[in-house]
């Protein structure tokens, strides 16, 4: 019920001045809808807990990872995505938490870095599947991660793989908008590592900025917050500059404890971050991937496939070595 409130008042405070805002603007805030962030039952650090308890690891993995508020990945694993979503988010609202979830699914997804390629089968199949994804969250409290990498991930790719690919983060966007209210979608913006942030801000913009809430940055990724904050910033002075808006921004903390020092897949000597939290410069500091879970077969992960939770790699990373 107290929940209940929140939203009824909410919505009364923000009917208002939503009416004055752009489309993309929501009527209401999901973090104020909520009493916290949503902690993922079935993550792959609380499975391997579960499944090995006099692992010498465990209870610390247990303690610094695995219950942490951190992002529910959603693709072509997930099954039945609209139903998929739904059960998540509905779990996460039965407890008055806010969840994070990521949309990874587009077609031609990880199409240059090919650690983690897949995706849809086709534009028309990531179309219907990113409705089902919005339909199935609905009106409930949430946040969205956009297709991690996908604007980043243009260096290999022709101009008509491009614009195929805006297009369909174009019709994302219109999906939430249309179908999940009080959503929070940010458009993932890469790292400060990849691309220079004038570039950055062309391609959010063409690719439908102004219809999301905001836009990613770090995900799956190593630089500090302070670097993020600062990529970030810079982003927004050319968005500013060239279209005349701005956006907020959040910051994947959960590996950037000891910053990066250069490489992307599975780096030794990395470590966990800043919690799951609002503020540090950005709108939210949020854990997107999992602390432990392999970037794919390289590094300290050799061997290991795109998303395998590896124990040794997630202990290491709590104590940074």
């Amino acid at each position: 019920m107290r929940r209940r409130l929140r939203i009824l008042v909410a919505a009364l405070f923000a009917l208002p001045s939503a009416l004055a805002l752009a489309p993309s603007a929501h009527a209401a805030d999901p973090t104020t809808m909520t009493s916290g962030f949503y902690v993922d039952p079935d993550s792959s650090a609380k499975r391997w807990v579960a499944a090995n308890p006099g692992d010498g690891r465990a209870s610390a993995i247990n303690a610094s990872i695995a219950n942490t508020p951190m992002a529910r990945w959603f693709g072509s694993w997930s099954g039945t995505i609209g139903t998929a979503t739904g059960a998540y988010a509905g779990a996460a609202d039965n407890s008055d938490k806010l969840p994070v979830l990521v949309a990874y699914n587009i077609y031609n997804r990880d199409y240059c870095g090919g650690h983690s390629a897949g995706g849809a089968a086709s534009p028309s199949a990531y179309a219907n599947w990113i409705a089902q994804f919005a339909g199935g969250i609905a009106g409930r409290p949430a946040v969205v991660i956009l297709e991690p990498d996908s604007l980043g991930d243009y260096g290999c790719m022709t101009q008509a793989q491009i614009d195929e690919r805006e297009a369909m983060l174009t019709n994302a966007l219109a999906q939430f908008s249309r179908q999940a209210p009080n959503t929070w979608v940010y458009m993932d913006a890469g790292n400060p590592g990849w691309v220079a942030p004038a570039t950055m801000a062309q391609r959010l913009h063409e690719a439908g900025l102004r219809q999301a809430h905001g836009f990613s940055l770090n995900v799956s990724n190593y630089f500090t917050t302070a670097e993020n904050t600062a990529f970030g910033n810079a982003v927004n002075s050319e968005l500013s500059a060239r279209y005349g808006y701005t956006k907020p921004f959040v910051v994947d903390t959960s590996r950037n404890g000891n910053g990066s020092n250069g490489q992307w897949c599975n780096p030794a000597g990395r470590r966990i971050g800043t919690p799951t939290r609002t503020g540090g410069g950005a709108e939210m500091l949020l854990w997107i991937k999992t602390p432990g879970e392999s970037d794919g077969n390289c590094g300290v992960g050799a061997g290991s496939t795109a998303g395998q939770f590896l124990p040794e790699v997630a202990y290491k990373m709590i104590y940074g070595y």
